[in-house]
């Protein structure tokens, strides 16, 4: 249960550093207007919305797109997981608060800078994870 809660850790820490660069294209619209409290709950929220369509949905889209991985050497990764963070914007948006992307492009940045960032900070918290390489 502990390596959940990091790893929802690292994701939230991911997206709020991707919206901090992609300030005006990707943003985190808060559940209430509110300081921060309200800023990290909502960031948290959408992190679990990310954790759930990655885990659910992108599992089979990766499976019945295999093909397309192998003849594109991989480079459909991008545009499946800008799919995938619209996807979480689009269902965020629905429940009333959530994520904002401008356009198709910004979420297939978005979600590379997403998953740079996790990397990396999974990187840093590898010992706390139990991982040993």
């Amino acid at each position: 249960m502990g390596r959940l809660f990091l790893r929802l850790l690292i994701n939230t820490l991911a997206l709020w550093l991707t919206t901090l660069i992609l300030a005006s294209h990707v943003d985190v619209v808060p559940f209430a207007p509110g300081g921060t409290l309200e800023f990290i709950i909502t960031l948290v929220l959408v992190a679990v919305i990310f954790g759930l369509v990655n885990g659910i949905i992108g599992g089979i889209v990766r499976v019945v797109a295999f093909p397309l991985y192998i003849l594109t050497l991989g480079l459909v990764a991008l545009v499946v997981n800008g799919l995938m963070l619209l996807l979480v914007a689009w269902i965020s948006t629905l429940i009333g608060f959530g994520l904002t992307i401008e356009n198709f492009w910004w979420g297939v940045l978005g979600a590379l800078l997403l998953g740079v960032f996790s990397w990396l900070i999974g990187i840093l918290l590898r010992p706390f994870t139990g991982k040993t390489r």
